[in-house]
């Protein structure tokens, strides 16, 4: 800020100090005069004052009453004070409050003034800085939240949260986890998408995505991805959790359920009823982000991923079945009612596997 620009207001009940003080600073600063607190008041309504020097002893409103007055609706302009020796106390109480910044005793000095005013005109500056600059760090972060806030909505959160702890070094590192993994998938999508528009698909699959994933979070899972109409969701990882077999049974057992209330929405649009298959394994995987420097993805490789993707596509042939892998059926025949199917072959295994299904909890 310019000393041009940096207007000052001097308020005092002796217009030949108002004629003196304008005469000593009028070349360096913008002045305004006011004689007692009363006009002083008339002026702050129509001009911005940068600094308020004012005279304590004034008849019907002191100093210290005149700052006291405009506190509240001009917070911001600093505030002075002239005083005689006798009054000194009181001004270093209203100094305490914060209504004053300093007190420069009577009469002045003009180079005492004079520093005092260069003072408050660097500390208004430097003020007025600050605030531009938490403006825009206040606007920065916002718009971080807003950005993160977006981002979690794309990537599972544990990833998020698992992200921004690594460094460049690390993010790329795996880590082998136990997990439980479900896939879930809508049965004859392809051609029930031919008898609705693009729009009521897309309206469709965001329905059905909300509800299901409200199921897996419900049971402490994490959604890993959204591929057309397959919900593919893990238990275990990226957060450590208790019970991952139970959980994912569970939330598979509800994902049927919530079925109900997507059908009473779209089953006379479609023609017919929505039906899933849903296919659940458990074992090692290694769990860690894969890409490269332009895009990554929180990924599971591993043949337990691979095993229960085929058991999802063997539930095809059986309208809203639950298969589990024998991996999870072992650590849920206490919770879960089941029926053992004869050993299956499926793709890419070279021995048959046992799956069960799930009827429905004990």
């Amino acid at each position: 800020m310019n000393k041009s620009d940096f207007t000052i207001l001097y308020v005092d009940d002796e217009e030949h100090n108002l004629i003196s003080f304008k005469a000593c600073f009028r070349r360096e600063y913008k002045i305004l005069t006011a004689i007692g607190g009363d006009e002083g008041l008339e002026i702050m309504r129509h001009h911005d004052v940068d600094l308020i020097i004012t005279d304590q002893r004034m008849p019907k409103m002191t100093g210290i009453q005149f700052l006291e007055r405009i506190l509240s609706e001009y917070p911001d302009t600093v505030r002075m004070i002239l005083t005689g020796f006798s009054d000194v106390e009181a001004i270093i109480g209203a100094i305490n409050s914060g209504r004053v910044l300093r007190y420069v005793s009577k009469p002045w000095d003009e180079n005492d003034l004079r520093t005092a005013i260069e003072n408050a005109r660097q500390l208004l500056e430097l003020s007025k800085s600050n605030k531009a600059l938490l403006f825009t760090l206040q606007k920065k972060v916002e718009e971080q939240e807003r950005t993160l806030k977006l981002f979690r909505r794309y990537v599972p959160e544990a990833v998020v949260e698992k992200a921004l702890l690594a460094s460049d070094e690390t993010i790329f590192d795996g880590e082998l986890k136990h997990v439980t993994l479900l896939f879930c998938d809508i049965r004859g999508f392809t051609s029930m998408s031919e008898e609705l528009s693009p729009k009521e698909v897309v309206a469709l699959l965001n329905d059905y995505y909300t509800l299901m994933t409200e199921a897996v979070t419900r049971h402490n899972g994490t959604v890993n991805q959204f591929v057309g109409d397959e919900v593919f969701a893990a238990f275990g990882a990226p957060r450590a959790t208790l019970d991952n077999e139970k959980n994912a049974v569970f939330c598979a057992l509800e994902m049927v359920q919530k079925l109900e209330t997507l059908n009473q929405k779209y089953q006379e649009r479609v023609g017919r009823e929505i039906l899933v298959g849903i296919g659940i394994n458990a074992g090692e995987v290694v769990a860690g982000n894969v890409g490269s420097e332009a895009r990554i993805e929180y990924h599971f490789t591993g043949d337990t991923v691979n095993t229960g993707k085929r058991i999802e596509v063997v539930s095809r042939d059986y309208p809203n079945a639950i298969l589990m892998s024998e991996s999870v059926y072992s650590k849920t025949t206490d919770v879960v009612r089941t029926k053992e199917f004869e050993p299956i072959m499926v793709k890419g295994k070279k021995e048959k596997i046992q799956v069960y299904q799930v009827l429905g909890r004990v």
